[in-house]
């Protein structure tokens, strides 16, 4: 369907026939992607362990300083998918860590020598559990699948919410919070109670149709946009067609900043595509996405809306499996 097929059929989703209802959504989001409570729990507990085991460890240790751990990422935030095949599973821990320069320090030397003290500490584990990863040492539990990145970030003195993260691909670093980001998306989810819901969605369907480029925390921003333009009104289907339809039709050229980042000054940027940090105006996240890849994300995302279009009007579920993958149902089996 060409672009002004589309403006014919409507300027925006609102205008569709929605056949899924809410609870038919909120079903396929409880039922299949949302992580269960009992995993969250054992994961929660196995995260407890090894970050106590490892803050023992590091007490008196002079390579390095740690002042504070945080849960960060998806996992922290509530919005990350059960484990599947598809959907693996992994929890950020961010250590901070105090009296180191950043000038002199890159993740290489950071990761290095928590990956050293790891191996101190779980001497019976194979090394291959450990992994340098781009931005932190990952430990792998075996039973669970559950993969631990531990991600160093040097503290800012005058804000100990705030430490420069570093990028062991290029030495590049941001300063950025991670208590930070996990207030913002609690704060997006207190306006709105379908937030993570919709995020979840957005995440499948990346995972499913291969989106290149787009990772978990520019869909968790870009629909914080929308909430930020639109506001909470429509049905859960109509926003997530309004998600899509936005990466489509703008193809991602505008920049967005939130309410978090005005008040402070602008920071030019000249990537092909600017999501500003809301916690932090001089960090662009997606500046890692290629202009080939922001037109591929367009093109991904428009003819996934031509499907979920035509899913809504016919009522075929089947066609959604195309956009969210086999597993999608809204309902038990049995019915």
């Amino acid at each position: 369907m060409s672009r002004q097929a589309r403006a014919r059929v409507t300027t925006n989703s609102e205008k569709l026939q929605m056949p899924l209802a809410n609870k038919e959504l909120l079903y396929y989001d409880h039922e299949v992607l949302r992580l269960p409570a009992d995993k969250r729990k054992e994961y929660h507990e196995q995260v407890d362990r090894l970050v106590g085991e490892l803050s023992q460890s590091l007490k008196d240790k002079a390579e390095i300083k740690v002042t504070r751990v945080v849960k960060a990422g998806s996992f922290a935030k509530h919005t990350i998918l059960r484990k599947t095949n598809d959907d693996p599973v992994d929890v950020d821990v961010v250590f901070y860590i105090d009296g180191k320069d950043i000038g002199t320090e890159t993740l290489k030397s950071l990761g290095d020598t928590i990956y050293d003290l790891l191996i101190k500490q779980y001497p019976n584990k194979s090394v291959s559990d450990f992994q340098i990863q781009r931005r932190a040492a990952t430990v792998e539990f075996i039973g669970s699948g559950l993969a631990v990145d531990i991600v160093p970030v040097i503290q800012m003195p005058s804000n100990p919410d705030y430490g420069w993260q570093y990028d062991l691909a290029d030495g590049s670093r941001n300063l950025t919070s991670a208590p930070g980001q996990i207030k913002f998306v609690r704060d997006r989810k207190n306006a709105d109670g379908n937030f993570r819901t919709l995020v979840r969605l957005g995440k499948r369907w990346r995972r499913h149709t291969e989106v290149p480029g787009l990772k978990s925390f520019h869909i968790e921003l870009v629909i914080a946009h929308l909430l930020e333009v639109n506001g909470n009104v429509g049905s859960i289907e109509q926003r997530f067609l309004d998600f899509l339809l936005f990466l489509a039709q703008d193809k991602l050229k505008p920049r967005i900043d939130f309410q978090e980042n005005r008040g402070y000054p602008q920071v030019a940027f000249n990537d092909p595509v600017v999501v500003v940090d809301p916690v932090s105006n001089g960090n662009n996240t997606t500046a890692r996405i290629t202009d080939t890849e922001r037109l591929e994300i367009a093109n991904i995302a428009q003819n996934s809306w031509e499907t979920a279009y035509t899913a809504s009007m016919e009522d075929d579920v089947d066609q959604w499996k195309e956009i969210f993958g086999p597993r999608f149902r809204v309902k038990d089996k049995e019915q």
